[in-house]
């Protein structure tokens, strides 16, 4: 069939096989390159990133396999397109990195389901250990990725769902933000969360799954006495805090933190039969703003990013995920000293790694808050990267990538 992008309000609908493919091949690419020559030592050598198909996970799933060889296993939920509809943009990632992992030799499983679930840890221990024995290696991951992005959670005690919203707190939000499709600026507004709604929210979005995965693995054995484990947050600047750091989203992101802590805190502790792992760690790396199939439909978001892209690419400080995360890997997790030492891995006051460095400098801030305050209808695509939002958004599900010729039959079935 002949696929073009379905954009309904901010989301798009469908998918394109061979763009998604091509992306993940480009950014296999760049990891190769940028990671050529690392030994890394202490690196990884067994990864399971939970979340693994798209933005930061996608792109943390690569750098560990294609920059430092580890073997990895990928657990995420996904659609499989049919011959008549596309799949989800992730279930066409994870086709082409199996396909290239396989290609290169590369042990690798990928799990599809419902990863707040008890059924799916279980599996994921079971994975662990046939992929290790694949490989030659011990039966334990050295690297956990928490890296969800879902709506909605199961909790697999009590079977209740829990549905997250993007809501402010305490007042209502109204605020600038734009389509990208054709440059519109308009008012969003967004009505307070109710109570229920904010402990929701935190149910789906906070730090207990990440907790629950820890623990589980721990009671099934396969997690390193060195293994290390990383969650990825975002704060962004004053300016969107109204409706992110300080709303619905800020407050799940603030129980991430504290799941951090708490999973430090059984790690010191011995945790269930570690036995007391000082080699192991936990943090939350907070990272750079990125367009994402969610981003898009965050209020001021999509208007601060664009603006935000025009300055950071202007001082040649523009990043996307694959850049992000070997910078995290490469620069943070495991530098020389941080290898072996999870001590001297680079972290703030609070203990978070941060690679939003470049995005919160204080010029790239000034610049970003007064092209937007400059910004109207007849200089938008001047003053902001409203093109540049755009292909990011369309690239994440496949369309506007150089090289595809999209008025080409394309089959939903395969890569």
């Amino acid at each position: 069939m002949i696929l073009k992008p379905m954009v309904r309000n901010n989301i798009c609908l469908n998918s394109h096989p061979g763009g998604c493919a091509k992306v993940v091949r480009g950014e296999i690419d760049y990891a190769r390159k940028a990671l050529a020559g690392e030994t890394g030592e202490g690196a990884p050598k067994l990864a399971l990133v939970i979340g693994c198909s798209t933005g930061y996970g996608l792109a943390s799933r690569i750098v560990s396999a294609f920059g430092y060889g580890a073997a990895t296993v990928g657990v995420s939920f996904e659609k499989a397109g049919s011959a008549t509809k596309t799949g989800t943009p992730g279930w066409y990632n994870n086709a082409a990195f199996g396909a290239e992992a396989s290609a290169a030799g590369i042990p690798h499983k990928t799990l599809d389901g419902d990863a707040f679930s008890d059924g799916m840890k279980a599996r994921a221990a079971e994975a662990i250990r046939e992929t290790a024995a694949e490989a030659g290696l011990p039966a334990q991951a050295d690297l956990v990725i928490y890296s969800l992005a879902s709506p909605v959670r199961t909790d697999p005690r009590d079977g209740t769902l829990y549905r997250s919203v993007i809501k402010p707190v305490g007042g209502a939000y109204s605020g600038t933000t734009v389509d990208m499709l054709t440059g519109k600026l308009f008012e969003a507004r967004a009505e307070p969360a109710a109570e229920e709604e904010i402990a929701a929210t935190i149910k789906v979005m906070g730090g207990e799954d990440w907790e629950l995965w820890i623990d589980a693995l721990d009671r099934e054995g396969v997690l390193s006495p060195k293994a290390r484990t990383v969650a990825y947050t975002y704060i962004g600047p004053e300016l969107s805090w109204a409706i992110y750091k300080n709303g619905t989203i800020g407050r799940a992101k603030e129980d991430l933190e504290r799941a951090g802590k708490a999973i430090n805190a059984k790690f010191r502790a011995g945790g269930s039969g570690s036995g007391g792992s000082p080699g192991r760690r936990a943090w939350v790396s907070v990272n750079k703003a990125l367009v994402t199939r969610a981003s898009a439909v965050i209020p001021i978001i999509p208007f601060y990013v664009s603006c935000l892209f025009k300055v950071m690419k202007e001082k040649g400080l523009h990043e996307g995920c694959i850049e992000q995360i070997v910078r995290l890997f490469k620069d943070r997790l495991y530098t020389a000293g941080a290898s072996t030492d999870p001590a001297k891995v680079p972290v703030d006051s609070e203990g978070r790694i941060r690679i939003d460095d470049l995005e919160m400098r204080e010029d790239v801030q000034k610049e970003t808050a007064e092209r937007m305050k400059k910004a109207g209808e007849t200089n938008i695509f001047e003053v902001s990267d409203i093109a540049g939002f755009k292909h990011d958004f369309l690239e994440a599900h496949g369309f506007d990538v150089p090289g595809i010729n999209y008025d080409e039959d394309a089959d939903p079935l395969t890569i």
